[in-house]
């Protein structure tokens, strides 16, 4: 008895040394191999071919945000977030709902802003907009859906970034978020609540070893921990796209009654591929007589929500702060989908 007890202690402390990220991958995995074979190799190639899409958006996120820490340029970009946070929240908005970020390639920098000590509300202002709108979807959004819905999405997005602005603002007024990333990041793995000394800033921090081991270490373990949250999430959405397919899950969007749009910020969290795929569909089921309104709720609540970008939200911030971007992102899609749908008519 003394012997097994032993062994099951060992074993358990094994298992806290493997990261719960890679964990629960493992364990999916394996569950959907011995349940269902022929899926495990199609969400194998998703996931695979997922990340590898993504990558040069991460890759380029992550290296200006090792480079601005690295060089010591992560004061300015600091600097020029500070004055009235009035101004920073409006600006942090509109620069989102413009910039081409993803909502995956958007937390590395965010990562970096909060480490800088940029002030939460801006930053969730530039986190909330961004991943609704870039030049590039905007022209395939005038493309598929006309150039009335690509402008409001545009200010959905610059909308949305507003709105969390100003509301976490308020919060925080009460005294919340005073520490929004979790314990341990800050160190290296994605930026975090540090407290930051000026430093001048080398732009050619390359020629010094100390700042290019700087900046390979932060590279590494900021790519290491999006590497893990997001294979684990690529793996959640593939089998959500198997077994819930966005289409049969949109159709229900098609009800004219008073739970439409309602609902299509609730299905778009799980049926949502991203940007460039959403847009088709949702095209197609306003022609099928979906609500203009239930399609561009669908659209923000899935761009702002997406599976790989809540888990890596998720992974990075506190639990208070990731519960209030919930909030806001449902919140901002059930009012970007109400308002669309009076002018829409």
């Amino acid at each position: 008895m003394t012997n097994l007890a032993l062994t099951a202690s060992g074993l358990g402390r094994r298992l806290k040394d493997i990261d719960r990220a890679w964990l629960a991958t493992a364990v999916i995995f394996a569950i959907v191999a011995i349940a269902a074979p022929d899926q495990a190799s199609v969400s194998a190639r998703f996931t695979l071919d997922a990340l590898i899409g993504i990558a040069p958006f991460l890759l380029f996120a992550i290296a200006v945000a090792a480079y601005a820490k690295a060089s010591g340029a992560d004061g300015l970009i600091a600097r020029a977030f500070s004055g009235r946070m009035s101004v920073m929240i409006v600006t942090a908005s509109v620069f989102g709902g413009l910039s081409p970020f993803c909502s995956c390639g958007v937390i590395p920098l965010i990562a970096a802003l909060l480490s800088m000590g940029v002030p939460v509300p801006a930053v969730m202002a530039f986190w909330l907009a961004s991943p609704l709108m870039d030049p590039s979807k905007f022209v395939l959004a005038t493309g598929t859906l006309g150039f009335d819905f690509a402008v409001a999405l545009t200010l959905a997005a610059v909308g949305l970034g507003l709105m969390g602005g100003f509301a976490t603002r308020l919060v925080m007024a009460r005294g919340a978020f005073a520490a929004p990333l979790r314990d341990g990041i800050g160190d290296g793995g994605c930026g975090g609540g540090v407290v930051r000394t000026e430093k001048p800033v080398v732009w050619t921090m390359w020629s010094e070893a100390a700042r290019r081991r700087a900046f390979t270490a932060e590279s590494l373990s900021t790519t290491l921990f999006l590497l893990k949250w997001l294979t684990l999430a690529f793996l959640l959405e593939s089998l959500m796209i198997a077994f819930l397919p966005a289409d049969a899950i949109a159709g229900f969007l098609g009800a004219e009654s008073a739970w439409a749009i309602p609902l299509a910020v609730i299905t778009g969290v799980p049926a949502y591929l991203n940007g460039f795929a959403a847009l088709p569909l949702i095209s197609g089921l306003i022609e099928m007589g979906v609500m203009p309104g239930a399609g561009m709720a669908f659209l923000v609540a899935g761009a702002v929500t997406s599976l790989p970008a809540a888990i890596a939200v998720f992974a990075l911030v506190k639990k208070p702060l990731f519960l209030w971007y919930l909030v806001l992102s449902l919140g901002g899609a059930l009012a970007a989908g109400l308002l669309y749908q009076l002018y829409a008519g």
